[in-house]
């Protein structure tokens, strides 16, 4: 029986807090290994994203009027896709007959 990667799978953490991302899902998101991935929190969640390789980096700061580093870069463009998707979730959300 195959897993579905978008059902949700226990994964220990040892006492020294490292856990394994299954590989599914390192797979499915390029995730190297032995590699680097951003994990923070948002809305109480631990968030959990691959780095991207240097080839997805480049031209990311060909624009001079763009400073900061490739981290902040990357937040602000992952800030951006996830306000989208929230709009687009308001749109499809059925109105409620309150």
């Amino acid at each position: 029986m195959s897993s579905n990667i978008t059902d949700p799978e226990i994964v220990r953490v040892s006492q020294k807090g490292q856990a394994t991302i299954p590989k599914a899902l390192r797979e499915k998101f390029g995730i190297e290994t032995p590699g680097e991935v951003f994990v923070y929190e948002e809305s109480d969640r631990i968030v959990i994203e691959p780095v991207p390789s240097p080839d997805e980096l480049h031209g990311i700061h060909a624009d001079a009027r763009e400073s900061g580093s490739i981290t902040e870069r990357m937040r602000k463009l992952r800030d951006a896709d996830h306000r989208r998707e929230e709009e687009q979730f308001e749109r499809l959300r059925p109105e409620s007959d309150e």
